[in-house]
């Protein structure tokens, strides 16, 4: 585990270089979540350093003092941003909350990167308000209501889905509340045409929290879009099927490249 020090608080993140010539990626996790959800995209530091980032008030990293919504956005930003610049990280790879991040890191900083790759999200993120009221009085529901079919996963390992809850009971009812409240203030769907950044949607065959048609949106909105189905998957495509969404994932930073 690395750290790097910025606005008053440390942050981690987590390297995984094989020796790859490819641009490192930057991993962004989404609500509730930790840097461990990208343990099955180890595979692609055969080609791009790998960059997995816990963000402020998640596993490893300190807290912010933020209010949900664009300032703990906006604070998330400044996470990424000090790690993409000690790694010298040029593609950003952001699931749920974490893709929100990356958009707002196109549309509101002056980072370019080279490509970025957005999953399990949408340009407007809307949360049910049943689980918004069980984040405020009945975390264990909210938990459990996540892990149900077709929601975090389509059909996974009983181990995987124990480590997915525990990593949400790790984190918290408040910073994961903050989390999700943050994802429901999100929405820039009238501004996805100022990107010009290359773009690829991919999204869990089977996922309910953000299902297809939000991705669809996305590569269709975006200039330099493009658009990735990942089957039999749910919302955490890349820790439920990691080898397909890797694919994916390298044929279109291949193609970014050439």
């Amino acid at each position: 585990m690395e750290t790097v020090s910025h606005n008053g608080r440390e942050t981690a993140y987590e390297i995984v270089d094989r020796g790859g010539s490819g641009p490192p990626i930057c991993c962004l996790h989404g609500s509730g979540g930790s840097r461990d959800v990208w343990t099955g995209q180890h595979p692609l530091a055969d080609r791009y350093p790998l960059v997995a980032v816990d963000l402020s008030g998640h596993g490893d990293s300190d807290d912010v003092d933020a209010s949900a919504g664009y300032t703990a956005l906006s604070a998330y930003a400044d996470d990424v941003l000090a790690v993409a610049e000690a790694t010298d990280a040029r593609v950003l790879l952001g699931n749920s909350l974490g893709g929100a991040i990356v958009l707002h890191v196109l549309l509101e900083r002056s980072f370019d990167p080279d490509a970025v790759v957005l999953t399990g999200t949408g340009a407007r993120l809307g949360v049910l308000d049943d689980l918004l009221e069980w984040l405020d009085d009945d975390f264990e529901r909210a938990v459990e209501f996540l892990h149900e079919p077709d929601r975090l996963f389509h059909d996974p390992a009983p181990d995987q889905r124990e480590r997915s809850m525990e990593r949400m009971y790790d984190c918290g009812r408040a910073v994961t509340r903050r989390d999700f409240l943050t994802c429901h203030e999100f929405d820039v769907r009238n501004r996805l045409g100022d990107i010009e950044t290359p773009a690829l949607a991919a999204y869990g065959e089977y996922d309910q929290l953000t299902p297809p048609w939000f991705h669809e949106y996305l590569a269709d909105e975006i200039e330099r879009g493009e658009l990735a189905e990942i089957e039999n998957a749910g919302h955490l495509s890349m820790l439920e099927r990691p080898a397909a969404f890797n694919a994916v994932v390298d044929e279109f930073l291949t193609g970014v490249d050439g």
